[in-house]
């Protein structure tokens, strides 16, 4: 046996397909850690206030590191909201549609547990919209937020047709509660409210019962009308 000369290993063939997946997960690992850092800093500061070399400097790397990922911190900002839908249509998937009270309660939790980042993501959201920059990625924001939408419109329409909802058309419910998480956060955001309002967890719970219960049949003329259309005999024979 020779001792002087080490022996070459047999490395396998794929070999370098694997270092190049570790190079991929790493690569994908930093990103997941600057968008959560970015994420932090501008709940903490503001999106304003917080620069690329902050997110740097809170993750423990070079600026020019950050840049490897992200052309900008506009990027940032459509990578977190793209998240933050993808991360609501990951939730909506893996519930029971048979228990849509459920549901629907999982969904304001998702939307109204966190005010403050709510209210980030439509400053981000305003933000790039008006500067035309990333109309595409807006559309891709858009697009998901429509996929959720569509699984949203379709637990309400087995709600209409159980009884249980006011038989008008499912935007009507779904475009309700959009306007009542959206009225939440603003009174979160007014400086009035945050004064006036003294318990703002039981308040927010309130709010989410409300939100639940909103569209319920028989709060509204919308049953009346449909009850007086089904028995009357002159519309009965209608075509």
């Amino acid at each position: 046996m020779n001792w002087g000369i080490a022996a070459k290993p047999n490395i396998p063939a794929y070999f370098p397909r694997e270092k190049e997946n570790r190079k991929v997960r790493e690569f994908k690992r930093r990103e997941e850690e600057i968008l959560e850092t970015a994420l932090e800093l501008f709940r903490v500061h503001g999106e304003d206030k917080v620069t690329v070399e902050m997110i740097a400097d809170n993750v423990g790397i070079g600026k020019g590191t950050i840049y490897k990922h992200f052309k900008s911190k506009s990027d940032i900002y459509i990578y977190l909201l793209i998240n933050y839908e993808l991360q609501l249509a990951s939730l909506l998937a893996t519930k029971d549609f048979s228990d849509p009270e459920s549901l629907w309660r999982s969904y304001f939790e998702y939307r109204m547990n966190d005010p403050e980042q709510a209210l980030l993501f439509d400053r981000l959201e305003d933000r790039l919209i008006k500067g035309e920059e990333y109309d595409k990625e807006i559309a891709d924001v858009h697009q998901i937020r429509n996929e959720n939408m569509q699984v949203l419109t379709t637990l309400v329409e087995k709600r209409i047709d159980s009884g249980k909802l006011e038989q008008v058309p499912a935007y009507f419910h779904l475009s309700a509660s959009w306007a009542l998480v959206h009225g939440a956060l603003a009174l979160h955001d007014s400086g009035f409210f945050k004064e006036f309002i003294q318990d703002r967890e039981a308040f927010f719970e309130f709010l989410m019962q409300i939100g639940m219960r909103m569209g319920n049949r028989g709060q509204s003329r919308h049953t009346d009308l449909s009850k007086k259309v089904s028995h009357d005999p002159n519309t009965a024979d209608q075509d």
